[in-house]
């Protein structure tokens, strides 16, 4: 049998695609990912690699210098890069989340202006949306933006934005009530602005400070910041898509293709778990036979497997009905919820198979242990997924009565 979550029914330049990418997280991410993630080093010389791969343009369109891929092949390469290191895979999908908005809500003239040089990793993005007190609640959203002549005036702090400090061009979504009545729903009155800024820490641009790195429990290497606007002026063409009022729904497009890749980073940490705990329960011995032998573990082998393998074809099926061009909001829920539970299930049992050295930092499985809670909560916690999963269901099956 071949190893587990093969996926069928992919072309021969998919396959292609994905042998090189499996080839550089053997190669290239694996050996150095663990002393890299201790030290919380921003991985550059992957980063370069992934940039020379052109992985950056993967999904972007060939009209402007990407390889036009579709969102399965972008989430069968996350999945590979997750089971190298989770983090590497994060700075890429923020990335990829500003690229699909501006390729479906754009101008032509921002996806002429910003597209090219994002698939050529060039502009790295980044995209913002959530706030100090708010959590989940997006329609809660305090930040604004008022306009002032040809300019936008934005104020307002933000929260978890995923490579804050390296990236370029960051999508914030804040409040704008410019047009919009009072008593206006609160998801109708705001706007996503592309945001260009230097890469770094402290005054980025004028109104503009990224003030640092959050310290994280894992998910370390990626940058994790806050951004603050105060006073920060950004021209009217840069509202994505041109009209305020549309960043709620733009942010939410983007957010689905996010949740695709999260259930492909479960999937990828997932399988890398299970193949650390298969490995070393054939070669620790207790009671005088591989730990494999024993019948406790066995189990906890088949249980792993089946979870690998029931997450991955969850993911599969959310990123080809996106494909297709239908709405996947219940797929893409489905697939990031039970992927990231699975992911931390299965963690954990290798864990335990590694007993005493799983907790030692020379083993790989401690720093799985700390990255899976990670999936849990980014691009919406578990309780918001049941939530649209949930909505969704009684949608389907209203009750005619």
């Amino acid at each position: 049998m071949a190893r587990l979550a093969q996926t069928a029914g992919l072309t021969d330049i998919q396959q292609e695609i994905l042998s090189t990418v499996r080839d550089f997280v053997d190669k290239e991410i694996i050996p150095v990912a663990t002393e890299l993630e201790h030290r919380d080093e921003y991985p550059q010389a992957i980063v370069d690699g992934l940039k020379e791969l052109g992985l950056f343009g993967l999904m972007i369109p060939e009209e402007y210098g990407g390889l036009g891929e579709s969102l399965l092949t972008y989430a069968l390469c996350v999945e590979e890069i997750a089971r190298g290191w989770m983090s590497v895979s994060g700075i890429i999908n923020t990335h990829f989340i500003v690229a699909y908005m501006l390729k479906q809500h754009g101008t032509q003239e921002q996806k002429d202006h910003f597209l090219p040089r994002m698939a050529a990793g060039d502009i790295r993005g980044a995209f913002s949306m959530s706030e100090p007190g708010l959590g989940s609640d997006v329609s809660a959203i305090t930040s604004k933006a008022v306009r002032d002549g040809d300019e936008y005036v934005l104020n307002g702090q933000k929260m978890w934005l995923t490579n804050g400090g390296t990236s370029s061009l960051v999508a914030v979504l804040v409040r704008s009530d410019e047009g919009h009545p009072e008593g206006t729903a609160p998801h109708k009155s705001m706007t996503t602005f592309l945001v260009e800024k230097e890469p770094g820490f402290g005054e980025v641009r004028p109104g503009l400070t990224i003030p640092g790195k959050i310290d994280k429990m894992g998910y370390k290497g990626v940058d994790t910041t806050e951004l603050i606007m105060d006073g920060l002026r950004i021209p009217a063409d840069r509202v994505l898509g041109g009209s305020t009022g549309r960043g709620f729904y733009q942010m939410m497009d983007g957010v689905e293709v996010g949740r695709v890749n999260v259930a492909a980073r479960g999937c990828g940490v997932a399988q890398r778990a299970f193949e650390l705990g298969v490995q070393y329960a054939q070669q620790r011995h207790t009671f005088g036979k591989a730990i494999a032998q024993h019948q406790a573990i066995q189990f906890k082998l088949a249980e792993m497997a089946t979870k690998v393998e029931a997450a991955h074809a969850m993911m599969v099926n959310a990123a080809r009905k996106k494909d297709s061009g239908e709405r996947n909001d219940l797929e893409a829920g489905m697939a990031k919820y039970l992927a990231s539970e699975y992911c931390k299930e299965v963690v954990e049992d290798a864990f335990r198979i590694h007993g005493g050295y799983g907790f030692s930092k020379e083993y790989e499985i401690e720093r799985l242990y700390r990255e899976a809670p990670m999936l849990l909560i980014g691009e919406g916690t578990a309780e918001i997924q049941k939530m649209i999963i949930g909505r969704r269901l009684l949608e389907e099956y209203r009750f005619q009565g």
